[in-house]
């Protein structure tokens, strides 16, 4: 009886030895996972923060001349000024308008090789992203919110907007009142 008890003593210890090793076994298996799991979500932030800083690079290097083209910009709009401002019949001028001609296309050329765009949208729809309103005006040959002038060009770079361009915009002409002679 007594070996008996010791045996039945010993299997309980046993029971008890193998369900704290289960235990353990689980707990053990549940901080792996939760280990493999942080590692995964740092690998991943790690990607993300890497990702990341190559767009902030990318961008840098793609926006890098958006002030210095700002600041170009009043230039480009003197020398068009001075050629809208000239006569084309002008003998005496000529050369100074030809020169400012080719001075404004080598500097147009310049500003393209290095994606900057002019915006201008003559006779095209209004568009709120690129363009700002300065007037509005009547006009029987456009049709509404079209531009109807452009007082200065807008400019991009590599697609984003760098200045908008000033434009007025058509409205559709006032109805015409019946006359008082009509009237009668």
């Amino acid at each position: 009886m007594a070996d008996e008890q010791t045996m039945d003593t010993q299997n309980q210890e046993a029971d008890v030895a193998g369900e704290d090793l289960a235990t353990r076994v689980q707990v053990l298996e549940e901080q792996l996972a939760a280990a493999n799991d942080q590692a995964l979500r740092v690998a991943a932030d790690l990607q993300n923060v890497r990702r990341r800083a190559e767009q902030d690079v990318e961008k840098a290097h793609k926006f890098a001349l958006e002030k210095f083209a700002g600041d170009l910009l009043p230039v480009i709009d003197s020398l068009e000024r001075g050629l809208e401002l000239s006569s084309p019949d002008d003998e005496n001028i000529r050369p100074m308008r030809e020169g400012i001609e080719l001075t404004l296309k080598m500097f147009q050329d310049t500003l393209k090789r290095y994606q900057l765009e002019a915006i201008d949208p003559h006779g095209e729809p209004f568009n709120a992203e690129q363009h700002q309103a300065m007037a509005m005006q009547e006009s029987a040959e456009l049709e509404p919110n079209s531009v109807l002038k452009v007082f200065q060009k807008g400019y991009q770079l590599n697609g984003r907007l760098l200045r908008p361009a000033m434009v007025v915009v058509s409205k559709a002409p006032a109805p015409v009142s019946p006359s008082i002679d009509e009237q009668a």
